[in-house]
């Protein structure tokens, strides 16, 4: 029988994978950020994850998934200059909050949690869908989650159409004017590149979707059930 849960307290790791995606992605998120923006984006991201990656492994021990998402929020909030580091952690501690108090991660906090992390990103922010940004990755991510759950699909499944949408979300970008921040001035002229938040928001949810998955997995395995490899890119 596959495994539906995993333990709080197993899961610091999930941070730790995204600590290695943003700094694997740096310069592709500086190069896409370049198209229309500052082109410090990847470079930003990399200072604030790096931060926290340091504080973890400062702790001796890997600490939980609140924990490791709290860190990352205070890293975030404190190491990156602009409006990413506020915006992004919000959205991490809006998810820390969501998991406090509970042992085990399941399909249903999963989606409390993105709930939460997005209505935070939304209270300190003034972008809607079609503004691009990142709210363009993680608004549909949200609602495919959400259908997958209501049709009570499994927790990989639903995680797969969260990082399904959040890709096309990503894509939709290319093709919009930006609305609010600097590159809004640009007019039409930023048509036809990325955003690079929603680039960003996508390998955040991509990873979340592998890390979360693995450890489903391995749950399965150290159950005595069989696990199933499940595609997220």
């Amino acid at each position: 029988m596959m495994t539906e849960t995993v333990k709080l307290a197993d899961a610091g790791e999930v941070v730790v994978d995204l600590v290695r995606t943003v700094n694997a992605n740096r310069q592709y998120l500086s190069e896409v950020d370049g198209a229309i923006g500052d082109g410090d984006h990847g470079i930003n991201m990399s200072k604030g994850f790096t931060q926290c990656g340091e504080h973890m492994a400062a702790r001796g021990a890997m600490p939980s998934l609140p924990v490791a998402l709290g860190d990352l929020s205070t890293a975030l909030m404190e190491g990156i200059g602009g409006s990413m580091g506020p915006l992004y952690g919000t959205f991490f501690l809006g998810m820390s909050d969501a998991f406090a108090d509970h042992i085990e991660l399941d399909k249903a906090l999963f989606y409390r949690a993105l709930t939460d992390g997005i209505a935070s990103v939304q209270e300190i922010g003034e972008a809607k869908v079609g503004d691009k940004t990142l709210i363009d990755t993680l608004v549909p991510a949200r609602i495919a989650y959400e259908s997958a759950l209501k049709a009570d699909k499994s927790f990989r499944e639903c995680l797969n159409a969260m990082v399904a949408a959040a890709e096309a979300g990503m894509n939709s970008t290319r093709d919009l004017r930006a609305r609010v921040g600097r590159a809004a001035r640009l007019g039409d002229r930023s048509i036809g590149v990325l955003d690079a938040g929603a680039c960003s928001c996508f390998l955040i949810l991509h990873s979340m979707g592998e890390s979360i998955t693995r450890l489903l997995n391995s749950a399965t395995s150290a159950s005595g059930g069989v696990a199933v490899s499940v595609q997220t890119d």
